[in-house]
Protein backbone atom coordinates (compact mmCIF):
# COMPACT_ATOMS: atom_id res chain seq x y z
CA UNK A 1 0.00 0.00 0.00
CA UNK A 2 2.98 2.36 1.07
CA UNK A 3 4.00 2.06 -3.01
CA UNK A 4 0.68 2.84 -4.14
CA UNK A 5 0.57 6.14 -1.68
CA UNK A 6 4.13 6.99 -3.45
CA UNK A 7 2.71 6.45 -7.05
CA UNK A 8 -0.48 8.59 -6.09
CA UNK A 9 2.32 11.78 -5.07
CA UNK A 10 4.06 10.91 -8.17
CA UNK A 11 1.17 11.59 -10.49
CA UNK A 12 0.13 14.55 -8.38
CA UNK A 13 3.57 16.24 -8.91
CA UNK A 14 3.24 14.90 -12.76
CA UNK A 15 -0.31 16.53 -12.92
CA UNK A 16 0.62 19.82 -11.34
CA UNK A 17 3.13 20.07 -13.12
CA UNK A 18 1.49 19.68 -16.72
CA UNK A 19 -1.20 21.89 -15.42
CA UNK A 20 0.97 24.60 -14.35
CA UNK A 21 2.57 24.61 -17.85
CA UNK A 22 -0.36 24.13 -20.40
CA UNK A 23 -2.53 26.85 -17.66
CA UNK A 24 -6.12 25.96 -16.73
CA UNK A 25 -9.27 27.97 -15.70
CA UNK A 26 -11.17 26.27 -12.67
CA UNK A 27 -13.93 27.31 -10.37
CA UNK A 28 -13.25 31.13 -11.28
CA UNK A 29 -9.30 30.60 -10.93
CA UNK A 30 -6.73 31.21 -14.24
CA UNK A 31 -3.39 30.60 -14.74
CA UNK A 32 -2.47 31.50 -18.04
CA UNK A 33 0.09 28.70 -18.70
CA UNK A 34 2.39 28.63 -21.35
CA UNK A 35 2.04 28.38 -24.96
CA UNK A 36 3.32 25.47 -27.50
CA UNK A 37 6.65 26.44 -28.23
CA UNK A 38 7.39 28.62 -25.31
CA UNK A 39 10.46 27.82 -23.53
CA UNK A 40 12.82 29.60 -20.74
CA UNK A 41 15.79 28.37 -18.54
CA UNK A 42 15.46 26.60 -15.39
CA UNK A 43 19.24 25.50 -14.81
CA UNK A 44 20.80 28.19 -17.18
CA UNK A 45 20.60 26.74 -20.82
CA UNK A 46 21.64 23.06 -19.78
CA UNK A 47 17.83 22.44 -18.16
CA UNK A 48 14.85 24.49 -19.75
CA UNK A 49 11.30 24.50 -19.40
CA UNK A 50 9.75 23.91 -23.39
CA UNK A 51 6.27 23.56 -23.69
CA UNK A 52 5.39 21.02 -26.46
CA UNK A 53 2.57 18.40 -26.39
CA UNK A 54 2.70 15.02 -27.78
CA UNK A 55 0.16 13.62 -29.63
CA UNK A 56 1.87 10.06 -29.32
CA UNK A 57 3.87 7.90 -27.38
CA UNK A 58 7.77 8.35 -26.35
CA UNK A 59 10.21 10.36 -28.62
CA UNK A 60 6.66 11.80 -30.86
CA UNK A 61 6.27 8.47 -32.22
CA UNK A 62 2.17 8.66 -33.07
CA UNK A 63 -0.11 6.42 -33.88
CA UNK A 64 -2.75 8.34 -36.32
CA UNK A 65 -5.92 6.93 -36.22
CA UNK A 66 -4.94 4.15 -33.81
CA UNK A 67 -4.38 6.47 -30.77
CA UNK A 68 -7.42 4.87 -28.89
CA UNK A 69 -5.65 1.64 -28.97
CA UNK A 70 -2.92 3.28 -27.55
CA UNK A 71 -4.63 4.83 -24.71
CA UNK A 72 -6.71 1.65 -24.35
CA UNK A 73 -3.36 -0.46 -23.93
CA UNK A 74 -2.17 2.07 -21.30
CA UNK A 75 -5.19 1.33 -19.54
CA UNK A 76 -4.61 -2.22 -19.95
CA UNK A 77 -0.86 -1.92 -18.63
CA UNK A 78 -1.61 0.66 -15.43
CA UNK A 79 -4.38 -1.68 -14.26
CA UNK A 80 -1.79 -4.50 -14.45
CA UNK A 81 0.86 -3.00 -13.10
CA UNK A 82 -1.39 -1.30 -9.97
CA UNK A 83 -2.15 -5.47 -9.47
CA UNK A 84 1.38 -6.54 -9.79
CA UNK A 85 2.50 -3.88 -7.34
CA UNK A 86 -0.43 -4.93 -4.97
CA UNK A 87 0.80 -8.64 -5.22
CA UNK A 88 4.61 -7.77 -4.70
CA UNK A 89 4.38 -8.53 -0.83
CA UNK A 90 7.30 -10.58 -0.58
CA UNK A 91 9.85 -8.62 -3.49
CA UNK A 92 13.04 -6.89 -3.44
CA UNK A 93 12.39 -3.40 -2.51
CA UNK A 94 14.11 -2.06 -5.72
CA UNK A 95 12.24 -4.43 -7.69
CA UNK A 96 8.61 -3.10 -6.04
CA UNK A 97 10.28 0.44 -6.76
CA UNK A 98 10.61 0.30 -10.13
CA UNK A 99 6.93 -1.15 -10.64
CA UNK A 100 5.71 1.47 -8.46
CA UNK A 101 7.26 3.80 -11.29
CA UNK A 102 6.53 2.26 -14.10
CA UNK A 103 2.87 2.41 -12.66
CA UNK A 104 2.78 6.04 -11.90
CA UNK A 105 4.27 7.15 -15.45
CA UNK A 106 1.78 4.63 -17.24
CA UNK A 107 -0.88 6.65 -15.16
CA UNK A 108 0.34 9.97 -15.60
CA UNK A 109 0.59 10.01 -18.92
CA UNK A 110 -2.67 8.13 -19.28
CA UNK A 111 -4.51 11.17 -17.63
CA UNK A 112 -3.76 13.45 -20.22
CA UNK A 113 -4.68 10.90 -23.05
CA UNK A 114 -7.93 10.11 -21.82
CA UNK A 115 -9.05 13.56 -20.18
CA UNK A 116 -6.54 16.59 -21.43
CA UNK A 117 -8.66 16.20 -24.88
CA UNK A 118 -12.20 17.22 -23.10
CA UNK A 119 -10.40 19.10 -20.33
CA UNK A 120 -9.03 21.93 -22.29
CA UNK A 121 -11.85 21.36 -25.25
CA UNK A 122 -9.00 20.05 -27.71
CA UNK A 123 -10.16 16.59 -28.45
CA UNK A 124 -12.64 13.90 -27.77
CA UNK A 125 -12.27 11.70 -24.62
CA UNK A 126 -9.14 9.60 -24.92
CA UNK A 127 -7.42 11.66 -27.21
CA UNK A 128 -5.84 14.31 -25.18
CA UNK A 129 -1.99 15.36 -25.98
CA UNK A 130 0.28 14.51 -23.01
CA UNK A 131 2.36 17.79 -22.08
CA UNK A 132 5.80 17.67 -21.90
CA UNK A 133 8.10 20.09 -20.91
CA UNK A 134 11.67 19.40 -19.34
CA UNK A 135 14.12 19.87 -22.21
CA UNK A 136 18.10 18.81 -21.17
CA UNK A 137 20.61 20.25 -23.51
CA UNK A 138 23.19 18.28 -24.55
CA UNK A 139 26.58 19.05 -26.88
CA UNK A 140 25.56 18.97 -30.92
CA UNK A 141 25.16 14.80 -31.99
CA UNK A 142 24.98 13.85 -35.46
CA UNK A 143 23.49 10.79 -36.26
CA UNK A 144 22.86 9.73 -40.11
CA UNK A 145 22.78 13.11 -40.78
CA UNK A 146 20.97 14.51 -38.27
CA UNK A 147 21.98 16.64 -35.39
CA UNK A 148 20.33 16.51 -32.06
CA UNK A 149 21.02 19.32 -29.65
CA UNK A 150 19.12 18.28 -26.93
CA UNK A 151 17.17 14.93 -25.26
CA UNK A 152 13.79 14.80 -26.25
CA UNK A 153 11.14 16.39 -24.29
CA UNK A 154 9.78 14.87 -21.74
CA UNK A 155 7.70 15.22 -17.97
CA UNK A 156 7.50 13.74 -14.61
CA UNK A 157 5.76 10.65 -15.92
CA UNK A 158 8.16 9.79 -18.53
CA UNK A 159 10.89 10.24 -16.04
CA UNK A 160 8.99 7.62 -13.50
CA UNK A 161 8.86 5.12 -16.31
CA UNK A 162 12.70 5.94 -17.53
CA UNK A 163 13.86 5.18 -14.08
CA UNK A 164 11.62 2.45 -13.34
CA UNK A 165 12.97 0.65 -16.75
CA UNK A 166 16.44 1.36 -15.53
CA UNK A 167 16.20 -0.53 -12.18
CA UNK A 168 14.51 -3.31 -13.98
CA UNK A 169 17.23 -3.92 -16.38
CA UNK A 170 19.89 -3.19 -12.95
CA UNK A 171 18.19 -5.90 -10.81
CA UNK A 172 18.00 -7.99 -14.26
CA UNK A 173 14.15 -8.11 -13.83
CA UNK A 174 13.93 -10.36 -10.47
CA UNK A 175 10.93 -9.24 -8.61
CA UNK A 176 11.63 -11.93 -5.73
CA UNK A 177 14.26 -11.44 -2.82
CA UNK A 178 17.00 -13.63 -2.90
CA UNK A 179 17.86 -16.32 -0.83
CA UNK A 180 21.18 -15.98 1.50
Amino acid sequence: MRYHLIAVVLVLLDQITKIWVKGFSLFGVTHQGMQVGDSFPLIGDVVRITFVENAGMAFGITWGELKIVLTLITVVIATLLGVYLAKMKSAATLSRVAIMLLFAGAIGNLIDRMFYGVFYNEGALFYGLVVDFIQVNIPDVTLFDRTYTHWPVFNVADSCVSVGIVLLILTGGRTQRESV
